[in-house]
């Protein structure tokens, strides 16, 4: 039997135990004696190279017998990776939250200790987090199987997350939010989200905030919200509206602006504008004509922008309520440092939005002096024409 042998204990992919030896090779368990001593097998056994070589331990892990019969290499790359994950494993097993779980600070402390053989983070990153959402509680499979009550559904300050659930619909909201919502509800800014929406889901939708709602044209959620605030104004994204528009016209007009000759596809584009923007929608929902403080409902696009950047593509349930509860506790946090003046506040930047308003004002006061003054269409047509360019002149500054 060869002097100095080094084991270290590990485990195979389906959690069966694994014996490491010298660092070189890797012997599963095979069966045990009725002196309860234990025999196990290089992984090489079962395979073309019919590898003899085995080891038997007693109850202690103190080698009685060891063969070294080896045919094959040594397996050192191999060996250096099932170290790694069952160390990993280990490391997350310990802690009681895996939602807090940073799988490459763990990774860095494995392979700190290890040394040089550790295998490259890569190698071995979708182990780490199939390990780390096995610590969850079992995942939701459908929306039937979500429960009533579950002590997930608890803020950090202990107070019920869940507000609502029926069959095809659930509502996350703090006490805290609701305060928000109640106090600060001017404008409410809307928009859906399919990337962070778990797989049996179909869509995640955030509400920001009830006398304005933002949102972009999906008129199941206008309907929804007129539905449950009957006296609600609706106002649809220009930013939307313009991009839809851009696109039919580039559609349909492409080569007439090309060959600059040719304008009968124009009509086209007219009937479209009439059938999707007429017709569909009431007007006064996109026509910010006396009203341009929130022209756009960025701030629920960004908000579900930074959304999809903390959580996975499709996360699993619970991770998804985990990751919810921290933002709320986040920004409850910041609002209690605002209110306690903790908060320093930025000093407000001159916006393209104040900009936008001086200029039509500038422009109003310059048509009442028209009007005043006797004057005909064509001097009012003028006067509207220089003020699209000079908003035209804005937009491209913004750039």
């Amino acid at each position: 039997m060869e002097d100095n042998i080094e084991i270290e204990i590990s485990e195979t992919n389906r959690g069966n135990e694994q014996i490491i030896i010298n660092k070189k090779y890797k012997f599963n368990f095979s069966f045990q004696r009725k002196d309860k001593s234990k025999i196990y097998r290089c992984t090489e056994y079962k395979t073309l190279n019919k590898c003899k070589s085995l080891i038997i331990l007693n109850d202690k892990k103190e080698v009685l017998k060891y063969e070294s019969l080896h045919n094959h290499l040594e397996k050192e790359i191999d060996v250096s990776i099932s170290v790694a994950k069952h160390k990993i494993k280990e490391e997350i097993k310990k802690n009681s939250i895996p939602m807090d779980i940073k799988p490459k600070h763990i990774f860095n402390a494995v392979s700190q200790e290890m040394g040089l053989i550790c295998p490259e983070y890569s190698t071995i990153r979708s182990q780490i987090i199939r390990n780390i959402n096995k610590q969850f509680p079992p995942n939701i499979k459908g929306f039937d199987d979500i429960p009533i009550e579950s002590e997930y559904y608890k803020t950090k300050r202990n107070e019920n997350f869940m507000i609502f659930k029926n069959t095809d619909l659930i509502i996350f909201q703090s006490p805290f939010q609701a305060y928000l919502f109640s106090n600060y509800h001017k404008n409410i800014f809307a928009d859906g989200t399919f990337y962070a929406a778990p797989k049996f889901s179909y869509q995640s939708n955030t509400l920001i905030t009830t006398i304005n709602f933002h949102c972009d044209f999906e008129q199941g959620i206008s309907n929804a919200a007129k539905k449950v605030f009957p006296n609600i104004n609706i106002k649809y994204c220009v930013w939307h509206y313009k991009i839809s528009l851009e696109k039919q016209k580039n559609i349909l007009c492409y080569h007439e602006v090309k060959n600059n000759n040719d304008y009968n596809n124009f009509l086209q584009f007219l009937e479209y504008f009439n059938k999707n923007y007429l017709l569909m929608y009431n007007v006064n929902n996109w026509n910010y004509y006396e009203n341009i403080e929130h022209l756009t409902n960025n701030a629920s696009e960004s908000y579900n922008s930074y959304l999809n950047n903390i959580f996975p593509n499709k996360p699993l349930f619970y991770k998804l309520i985990y990751i919810l509860k921290e933002e709320e506790n986040l920004s409850y946090n910041d609002y209690q440092r605002r209110t306690k003046g903790n908060w320093k506040k930025k000093q407000k930047i001159f916006s393209a939005t104040d900009e936008i308003k001086i200029l039509i004002e500038n422009y109003k006061s310059k048509e009442i002096n028209l009007f005043y003054n006797g004057c005909n269409r064509n001097e009012l047509i003028k006067l509207w024409k220089e003020c699209l360019i000079d908003l035209n002149n804005i937009n491209i500054n913004l750039k």
